[in-house]
C-alpha cells in the first residue's frame, strides 16, 4: 500500500489517482467536520477540503507521508468561516447533553422507546398531582424558574413554593 506522499506524488501526473486521498480519508474527515459543525454543513466542508488539497497538492510536501494533518488543517481553516454555526452546536450539546453524531442509531432509538414508555408514566403523574402542585413544578423543570420566580409567578411564599415542590415529587 503507497503512503499518502506516494499518492499525491502520483497524481501531480495521473490527477485521478487523488481519488485514493479521498477513498482513504474523507470518511473520518466528514465525521470530524460533522462533530463540529452538523450534518448539513460536513459534505459541503468535506469536498471543498478536498478541492482545495488537490489544487494545492503541488506544494505538498512529500517529506510527509501522512496526510491526514495537512487536509484537517484545511478543514480546520474552511470550518473557521462557520464559527457561529459551531457554537451554536456545542451550546445545543451542552443544554441536552446529547451528541447526536456520536450517538449511535440504535441508543437513539433506544432512547425513544425508552422515553416514549416514560412520556406516559409521566403524564400520568402530572396528572395526579394538584393544579397548584403542578404549576410549580412545571415552572421549576420547564421554565426553568428558581423558587422566588415561581413564588412571585404565583403569588405565593417561597416556603409554599418548597413545601409543593416537595409534594410534587
Amino acid at each position: 500500500m503507497s503512503t499518502d506522499a506516494e499518492v499525491i506524488q502520483r497524481s501531480r501526473q495521473d490527477p485521478a489517482a487523488f481519488s485514493t486521498l479521498f477513498d482513504r480519508h474523507a470518511p473520518a474527515l466528514h465525521r470530524y467536520v460533522t462533530r463540529r459543525l452538523g450534518d448539513s454543513l460536513a459534505d459541503d466542508i468535506v469536498a471543498e477540503t478536498f478541492l482545495a488539497a488537490f489544487r494545492q497538492r503541488d506544494r505538498y510536501d512529500l517529506s510527509c507521508t501522512d496526510a491526514r494533518p495537512w487536509l484537517y488543517g484545511i478543514a480546520a481553516n474552511l470550518i473557521g468561516k462557520h464559527r457561529r454555526t459551531e457554537v451554536r452546536s456545542y451550546r445545543a450539546m451542552a443544554r441536552t447533553g446529547v451528541d447526536d453524531v456520536a450517538e449511535s442509531y440504535a441508543d437513539r432509538v433506544d432512547a425513544r422507546v425508552s422515553a416514549s414508555a416514560a412520556q406516559r408514566d409521566l403524564a400520568r403523574a402530572l396528572a395526579g398531582l394538584s393544579p397548584d402542585e403542578r404549576d410549580v413544578l412545571l415552572m421549576i423543570a420547564w421554565a426553568d424558574f428558581g423558587y422566588e420566580e415561581v413564588a412571585q409567578a404565583l403569588g405565593i411564599p417561597v416556603g409554599t413554593v418548597r413545601s409543593r415542590l416537595h409534594r410534587a415529587r
